[in-house]
């Protein structure tokens, strides 16, 4: 098992001050995160998207937390690939470069991109991107590994170049595909691809996706394959919180997970800016039965969360939000779902820097240690 954190760097604050904090921010929990002894610091691209996610330049983020670390791996989740956006010899140098100089710690996942608002910013339509993304896919691992690349392509032309460097990892890093629906998990599993489950439907909906994935693997054609390291994995998103005061967790990350939530149908739905200003901090209420319970509002809709209730999917709050134990159970929840690795995702909009610290202190200390040494044990015991 792997235990990691993606980041989308987002902010309620978008001004320079702002952008300067969160990143501030993320630098400081990075190297927090390999002391604590997570495995993976993954960034996603995005362009455009005002508060939901200012990470624009995962590779730069990346190349500089190189620097500031030596053990934890760094991971591209993912590399927008429209041409003109990320042209296929520009990210092959790029993802090539940062594995030397990180002595083989990267991870390299490619998607098309989430929205119409960062697609037309490159003069495309999102609807048309999957052809143009297949073979920038199929090409830049060939890039990384020929002597020599010539295409000529439908949309893609590259005269015949020598393109340097070559990776540190002989053929070159694992690919992952972002994957969100079940044609992204079936395309990654015919292809031999890595699956980055980037959602927030909790356990059940993972082993949905996790049965997709491993039926596809199983039945994938080497003629299919993207590049030349198939790489059978999957790594599930998991929101977290933990803190020693549970409840005081859950109250922090539902707020931070119904800003992510607000913020990607703003981008993604044409729905309203979230404005967190005018929500009710104290968000605590009792049942009929008298147990604590969440209340909020999601758009128009005045919602109240019971955490024993596993059935959510959009604003599951029953992700790891509350105390190691809290944690622990519900990360082996995604595990026994058929997770391969744990994406940790705690920088939510509204989620202070104290209590993403906090949470990274805790996880490392008790959540990671608890599974490796479950691990250990059930390896001594078939030996």
């Amino acid at each position: 098992m792997k235990f990691s954190l993606i980041y989308e760097a987002q902010t309620t604050d978008a001004s320079r001050e702002g952008d300067r904090r969160i990143f501030d921010e993320i630098v400081e929990q990075a190297v927090l995160a390999e002391q604590m002894g997570f495995d993976v610091i993954w960034c996603v691209e995005h362009t455009a998207l005002t508060n939901y996610a200012h990470m624009s330049a995962p590779e730069t983020v990346l190349a500089f937390l190189a620097g500031k670390t030596s053990r934890i791996h760094l991971g591209h989740g993912v590399v927008c690939l429209p041409p003109a956006m990320n042209h296929p010899v520009k990210v092959a140098e790029r993802i090539a470069t940062l594995d030397l100089l990180s002595h083989g710690r990267v991870h390299f996942g490619v998607g098309k991109g989430g929205t119409q608002q960062e697609a037309g910013t490159f003069g495309y339509d999102l609807n048309t991107l999957y052809p143009q993304i297949d073979e920038a896919m199929y090409l830049i691992p060939k890039i990384m590994t020929q002597d020599e690349i010539e295409h000529d392509g439908t949309y893609i032309k590259i005269p015949r170049r020598p393109i340097h460097p070559k990776p540190y990892q002989d053929p070159h890093p694992p690919m992952y595909l972002a994957c969100t629906n079940t044609d992204t998990l079936t395309r990654a599993g015919e292809r031999g691809m890595g699956a980055l489950v980037l959602g927030f439907g909790g356990p059940e909906d993972v082993a949905k996706k996790n049965s997709v994935y491993r039926q596809a693997w199983a039945t994938r054609r080497a003629e299919d394959q993207v590049g030349f390291r198939p790489t059978q994995h999957l790594a599930a998103l998991c929101p977290t919180i933990v803190l020693e005061d549970g409840l005081q967790a859950r109250k922090i990350g539902i707020k931070g997970q119904r800003y992510f939530m607000e913020s990607l149908g703003h981008w993604y739905g044409a729905g309203p800016k979230p404005d967190p200003s005018k929500w009710d901090d104290n968000v605590t209420s009792q049942d009929a039965e008298g147990k604590d319970v969440i209340r909020t509002n999601f758009a128009s809709e005045k919602i109240a969360f019971d955490f024993s209730d596993p059935n959510m999917m959009l604003m599951n709050p029953n992700h790891a939000y509350g105390t190691v134990e809290d944690c622990i159970g519900y990360v082996q929840r995604l595990i026994d779902s058929g997770a391969d690795e744990i994406l940790f995702i705690c920088q939510m909009g509204t989620v202070p820097q104290w209590a993403q610290l906090e949470t990274l202190k805790n996880i490392g200390k008790y959540v990671i240690p608890h599974f490796r040494n479950e691990a250990t044990v059930r390896v001594a015991q078939r030996a």
